[in-house]
C-alpha cells in the first residue's frame, strides 16, 4: 500500500470534505474558518461559482492545449485581462505552472539580458524549492540544505526587519541599504550583477513587509548600474496586500514581475511579466514548458480577475485587513507573549516571544495547533518559526474577521494565559 511521503508534515489533522468562500467542512462534520487558503492561494474563497463554472465549462471543451505547439482562447483572454492591472510598460507575460518556475524564468531572462551572472536577493525571502528558487531562499535552512552544491552567484544582503534588529523603520533601511552597497563594492560587482530579487512582503520568512524606501533604494541603484529590478509577487499579488500588487505601495515599477497563488483561485499558473524588449533579449528556446499556461488554469484566471474587479475584492481586501489589524492589536495588548503585530491588507502575521523578548516558535506552534480546536485554520512561519500567519480570502465579511479574532483570543486565553 503506498503512503504519502513521510516528509509531509500536515499542519492540521484536517481531512477536507468540502469548502466553500471561508470555510472547510471537513470529514468530520465540523466547519473550520480556512485562514490559510492554501497559503494565499484561494484568492476569491473556495469554489467561488463563476471560477467553477469557468472551468468547468473550459472543461468540456479542451483541457490541455500545448501553448507552444496551439494557443487557446482562455490564454488570450488572460494576457489581455492581465495587461490591463500590470504595471505600465510590462506588456509581455510568459506563463509556467508555479512561483519556482517564475522565479527561475526570471532568473534566467535576466541573465541573458544583462549577460551578468549574479543575483542579489535578500535574507529571510523566500522564492521556492527547486534548485535555483532554493538557492535564492534564506526565510530557512530547511529550504536550502541538504542537497549543496545550490546554484552558483548567487548574493545575500540584509533585509531591512526593524523588529528583528529592535531598530526603528528609518535605521533599519538605511542599514540595509548600506549594506546593499558594501556588497556590490567587495562582493558582486555591478558590472557582475544581473538583478535584485525581493518579495514586497516577505512570505515565509515572516510576513513582514518591504519599506516603500527600501524598494525605492533598490530601484535607484538598479537604474545607475544597469541592473534588472525582480519583485516577486508570488504571495503579495492579485489584491493580498490591500494594492493589486503589493509593490504599489512604493512609487517603483519592477522590471520583471512574478505573479502565481492568488492569480487562479487554486489552479496551478504562475507568470513572469516584463517589457516586450527585455522579453526579447532572452535566447530562442530558453522559455516554454509542457503544462505552461493550462488552458483550463487559464479560464479560471480569467474569471479569478473578473471577481476581484467585479466584487472589489482589492478595497476589500484593504478594508478587511485594517479591521483584522486592530482586532490583532488589540490581543497584543492583553497577550505579552504577542511582540509584533504586523502585514499589509489580507497578509497578517502575530510573532511571538518569551519573557527575554526571544523568539518563541513553540508558543506559535502552540496557537496554531489550538486554534484548530476552536475551528479557526492558520499557518506558522518566520525564519525562527515563531510568527502564525493569517491569510484570509479576499472574500472575507465582517463577521468572519470578528470569528477569527474570537477564536484566537479563545486560544491565547488557553495557552497563553
Amino acid at each position: 500500500m503506498a503512503t504519502l511521503s513521510p516528509l509531509l508534515k500536515q499542519a492540521t489533522p484536517i481531512i477536507v470534505d468540502r469548502a466553500s468562500g471561508s470555510w472547510i467542512s471537513a470529514t468530520d462534520g465540523v466547519d473550520y474558518l480556512d485562514f490559510t487558503t492554501g497559503i494565499g492561494v484561494t484568492s476569491t474563497g473556495h469554489c467561488h461559482p463563476r471560477v467553477v463554472e469557468a472551468a468547468r465549462e473550459q472543461t468540456g471543451r479542451i483541457i490541455h492545449a500545448q501553448y507552444t505547439t496551439v494557443l487557446h482562447k482562455p490564454l488570450i483572454e488572460l494576457t489581455e485581462r492581465l495587461g490591463e492591472v500590470l504595471p505600465t510598460g510590462l506588456d509581455s507575460v510568459f506563463y509556467a505552472n508555479s512561483g519556482s518556475e517564475a522565479v527561475e524564468a526570471a532568473v534566467r531572462l535576466a541573465r541573458m539580458a544583462t549577460g551578468r551572472p549574479n543575483i542579489v536577493a535578500f535574507q529571510g525571502g523566500f522564492h521556492g524549492r527547486t534548485v535555483a528558487a532554493a538557492s535564492l531562499t534564506t526565510a530557512g535552512t530547511k529550504f536550502r540544505s541538504g542537497f549543496a552544491p545550490l546554484m552558483a552567484g548567487v548574493h545575500i544582503a540584509p533585509f531591512p526587519a526593524a523588529f528583528r534588529y529592535g531598530w526603528d523603520e528609518d535605521v533599519a533601511i538605511d542599514f540595509a541599504l548600506r549594506e546593499l552597497d558594501f556588497l556590490l563594492q567587495t562582493t558582486t560587482s555591478p558590472a557582475d550583477t544581473a538583478a535584485f530579487i525581493i518579495e514586497p512582503a516577505l512570505g515565509d520568512g515572516g510576513y513582514v513587509p518591504t519599506p516603500p524606501r527600501f524598494l525605492e533604494g533598490l530601484r535607484e541603484r538598479a537604474d545607475l548600474h544597469g541592473i534588472v529590478l525582480i519583485i516577486d509577487e508570488v504571495q503579495t499579488g492579485v489584491g493580498r496586500t490591500g494594492r493589486f500588487w503589493g509593490h504599489q505601495y512604493s512609487s517603483i515599477t519592477p522590471d520583471i514581475l512574478i505573479t502565481a497563488k492568488g492569480i487562479a483561485s487554486g489552479f496551478p499558473i504562475s507568470a513572469i511579466a516584463a517589457s516586450a524588449d527585455l522579453m526579447a533579449s532572452g535566447w530562442p528556446g530558453s522559455q516554454g514548458g509542457t503544462y505552461g499556461g493550462n488552458a483550463v488554469a487559464a479560464a479560471a484566471a480569467v474569471a479569478t480577475l473578473d471577481v476581484v474587479r467585479d466584487e472589489e475584492l482589492v478595497a476589500n481586501s484593504q478594508a478587511m485587513g485594517d479591521l483584522l489589524h486592530a482586532g490583532l492589536l488589540a490581543l497584543q495588548h492583553r497577550f505579552p507573549v504577542i511582540g509584533d503585530v504586523r502585514g499589509l491588507g489580507l497578509m497578517r502575521a502575530l510573532e511571538f516571544i518569551d519573557d527575554r523578548g526571544e523568539a518563541d516558535s513553540a508558543m506559535a506552534a502552540a496557537v496554531q495547533r489550538t486554534a484548530v480546536s476552536h475551528r479557526l485554520l492558520t499557518l506558522t512561519c518566520g525564519t525562527r518559526g515563531n510568527v502564525v500567519r493569517i491569510i484570509p480570502p479576499l472574500v472575507v465579511s465582517p463577521h468572519e474577521i470578528r470569528f477569527g479574532l474570537e477564536a484566537l483570543a479563545a486560544t491565547l486565553e488557553e495557552v497563553a494565559a
